[in-house]
């Protein structure tokens, strides 16, 4: 950007200045990563790119589909890993970095993070999205921008909204219920917007109950705009726009990638046609130029970055990433100086650490386990199988047994090649290559000191086999660090603090969408509802191989002094956690909130909040979680409003989602919630009513009042709607009265 594009835009008087046709322009990209430009008026088109966990921009001639290289930029751990860390504080520094380095090559806008929830096992593109939970989602994704944007760099929140598959995903419709959407689908979008207020929202490809979200009015601008003040600008995903004058209408504002003219042109006629406002494309313009003037500080040119400290940045998030699910017998951390390691695996040398689509990041360098522990104690390496193959080789799966039968320890590096999972295509099943199976088998039939450190950018199946293994280390995909501190980790230089943002189920079998997952004809029914994640298996009382929120250390924690205050609708959380433990370690603790006099349906337990200690060994400290009023809140269908119901609430303070290690309950004074009556409630729902439920009583007279507190039929007949009820001959209400009380009693 040359210097005399420096100074900042008088937004309003540019916006009188534009001509139509200019202002249409403004609407849709100049090419595939670049805003439009008015050279006549000074407006400079500015650059946004790829990345939520690393910069992906193309060095040469840009093309979406990254058959061209991108410069080197640090690949920190996906989403995927970086939410087992739950420390938004870690991601609002791995932020700031992205940020210095989208800075570094004049870059506005990263187009990220990707908040939606994992609401399948098999969703291609899950090493990109935080959680199953909207709450941690939340939080982390806040984080994670307020750090990108304190170095004057704009992000993306995407994909808006319930963009939960890749199958279809350019025209699939994700048929889900209000409350749904709003207790589990959208608040995740909702915490980033009002704590973070990202620079761009990207609407997501798919439809949502029939309509696109690039053109969903009640999306883009009632809830997103209205309801929760967002004041940035709505850009498309690449290639989501369908009707282009009803996505302006909608609240769409930007187009991306270019047109060639082809939006502009249906925006004009539409205006002409008196189909779209002007003003519709005044605000829209507005937005734009927003977004445009907020770039300008942060694009002077020569500005850089710290390679090393990037690095060592990221070694640290890759640690804190991983999540020990299994140390039987203290196998871990691993001993040195005796017997030498046996290393097995090609992952151990050939790391898989980024997922593969529009997020792939060219490293600036790549560790690998192999040599961190090679530089560390004497390792024997065999490569047990080739990545991207089917079939065992036999000479492979020969030298592996051979290296595991003389060793101390065995090591095993399994996990997904990269064609299983990607942008673009979902997984066929949750399991890791049959002969990966085989050759663990083969090496625990001679080794019983086997640990396994996992590569998935999605959870696995491990219940068949993880008996054959002492130790499991979940590694995810773990960024360009992710080998050396892979080595930190197994040999105690860090203690894993990692917790699951997501749950491991016993088998794909027991996940909440089985049935209804991707769809089929164009649908996709969401018809488990709030019951996504440890929800479902909750409210089925299923076992799991491993709960949300589960994590092991080298050290253990225990838990005491619960203290919870309470206001008219929130609570605070007061605990004390001690380092019982012979090492520094840190925990997680999470609080789970459940409900269980709620009026409606409500999940088994939500986590509301959580917080992290770290503590010498021997050490205790206090420990403080606030609760708002969201979370007792539900999303009343009848008063289309978050509601806390008066009563009692039960508090869990734990581990995991299944290690509650205290809990107590509540009362909250709650809202004075009363139900609105229409012409169809029932009969029940009338006498509910705090007021009309004394002047039905009063009305009722004769043969149907003992009808309706009949002891064995009333129940039926109080299901009836009232208006229904006073067609029936003789009963005391007319359907003129009812219509009246409606009004009345409103």
């Amino acid at each position: 950007m040359s210097e005399e594009r420096a100074a900042a835009l008088d937004v309003p008087t540019l916006v009188s200045a534009l001509t139509l046709e200019e202002k249409a322009g403004l609407l849709d990209g100049s090419d595939f990563w670049h805003t439009q430009g008015v050279e006549r008026l000074g407006i400079p088109a500015v650059m946004v790119t790829d990345g939520p966990h690393g910069l992906r921009k193309q060095a040469g001639e840009a093309d979406h589909v990254g058959l061209h290289d991108s410069v080197p930029a640090t690949c920190f751990p996906p989403a995927a890993g970086l939410a087992s860390t739950w420390n938004p504080d870690l991601l609002t520094r791995i932020g700031a970095a992205l940020g210095r380095e989208c800075r570094a090559e004049e870059v506005a806008v990263l187009l990220g993070p990707g908040i939606n929830m994992k609401r399948s096992p098999l969703c291609g593109r899950n090493f990109e999205y935080f959680s199953e939970d909207p709450n941690l989602a939340g939080e982390l994704g806040t984080a994670l921008v307020n750090g990108i944007q304190s170095e004057g760099v704009g992000t993306s929140l995407k994909h808006f909204a319930a963009n939960n598959q890749e199958t279809d995903r350019m025209t699939v419709s994700a048929d889900v219920d209000e409350r749904t959407l709003r207790e589990i689908y959208l608040p995740a979008f909702e915490r980033v917007v009002t704590g973070a207020q990202p620079w761009t929202v990207m609407c997501s490809y798919n439809r949502i109950n029939g309509v696109y979200a690039s053109e969903d009015r009640w999306l883009l601008t009632d809830v997103l705009r209205d309801e929760w003040g967002y004041q940035g600008l709505v850009v498309s995903d690449w290639g989501a726009v369908n009707e282009r004058d009803a996505g302006v209408h909608a609240g769409l504002d930007l187009e991306m990638p270019s047109s060639g003219g082809g939006g502009t042109t249906v925006i004009l006629d539409a205006v002409a046609a008196g189909t779209l406002s002007e003003k519709d494309v005044d605000l829209a313009v507005t937005r734009v130029l927003d977004l445009v003037n907020k770039a300008i500080p942060a694009l002077a040119p020569g500005q850089g970055f710290d390679v090393d400290a990037h690095h060592v940045l990221a070694r640290e998030a890759a640690a804190a990433s991983a999540v020990l699910l299994k140390n039987d017998g203290g196998l871990l951390p691993l001993a040195t100086g005796g017997g030498p390691i046996a290393v097995i695996g090609e992952f151990a040398r050939s790391p898989r650490f980024q997922g593969a689509g529009s997020s792939q990041v060219n490293p600036t360098r790549v560790d690998t386990a192999l040599d961190a522990l090679r530089a560390a104690t004497d390792v024997v390496f065999a490569p047990g199988f080739v990545i991207e193959s089917e079939q065992a080789d036999p000479a492979l799966v020969e030298a592996a047994v051979a290296a595991a039968r003389d060793a101390e320890v065995a090591v095993l590096f399994l996990g997904l090649p990269p064609s299983y999972e990607s942008e673009g295509y979902d997984r066929a099943h949750m399991d890791l290559p049959q002969h990966q199976i085989d050759l663990l088998n083969a090496v625990a039939d001679v080794n019983d000191n086997v640990a396994v450190v996992l590569s998935n950018g999605s959870v696995v199946t491990v219940a068949p086999w993880q008996h054959r293994a002492k130790a499991i280390l979940e590694g995810w995909l773990l960024g360009q660090a992710g080998g050396a501190a892979t080595a930190d980790l197994l040999l105690g230089v860090v203690n894993p603090a990692g917790k699951l943002a997501e749950t491991v189920p016993v088998r794909y079998a027991d996940n909440p969408t089985v049935g209804a997952f991707p769809g089929e004809h164009g649908h996709v029914r969401y018809g488990e509802g709030l019951l996504i994640g440890y929800r479902w298996y909750d409210a089925h009382q299923l076992d799991v191989a491993y709960p949300f929120g589960h994590g092991l250390s080298y050290t253990t924690f225990s838990y005491g002094d619960l203290d919870v205050t309470t206001g008219t609708d929130t609570a605070q959380v007061s605990l004390t956690v001690t380092n019982s433990g012979a090492r520094a370690g840190t925990e997680t603790v999470q609080v789970y909130v459940s409900d269980p006099q709620a009026s409606v349906y409500r999940p088994e337990q939500e986590l509301r909040g959580f917080a992290q200690v770290t503590l010498e060994p021997g050490e205790s400290k206090r420990v403080t979680v606030e609760l708002d009023r969201r979370a007792f809140a539900f999303w009343h269908p009848a008063l289309r409003n978050w509601t806390v119901e008066g009563g009692e609430f039960g508090i869990r303070v734990g581990s995991s989602s299944r290690d509650i290690r205290m809990d107590t309950t509540i009362t909250l004074e709650g809202d004075d919630v009363v139900t609105p009556l229409t012409v169809e409630s029932t009969a029940d729902a009338w006498l509910a009513h705090p007021a009309a439920g004394e002047w039905l009583r009063t009305s009722l007279t004769g043969a149907f009042h003992d009808m309706l507190f009949d002891p064995k039929n009333g129940q039926m007949m109080r299901a009836i709607p009232l208006v229904r009820l006073s067609r029936f001959p003789g009963f005391p209400v007319s359907e003129t009265q009812v219509t009246e009380a409606v009004q009345r009693f409103s």
